[in-house]
């Protein structure tokens, strides 16, 4: 099963990778980073297709999709 992993510390909150998720599995967290950004964060019980299109899109390389097996 795809897992993806965003780096929160890197993430500058421009929310891209939400918008091109196809099954809706990141959304905007709660708390800021050191940056004061609100990092995108995998959902605990999102699906994820490993389709790597979060990965693809993200300008600051902030998120890795990695297969779990």
């Amino acid at each position: 099963m795809p897992c993806i992993i965003i780096n929160s510390e890197t993430c500058k909150g421009c929310y891209l990778c939400i918008e091109v998720c196809p099954k809706k599995s990141i959304a905007i967290g709660k708390d800021l980073n050191s940056k004061g950004y609100h990092p995108a964060l995998p959902m605990e019980n999102g699906e994820c297709s490993g389709c790597e299109s979060c990965m693809i899109v993200c300008p600051e390389l902030s998120i890795e999709v990695y297969d779990e097996e």
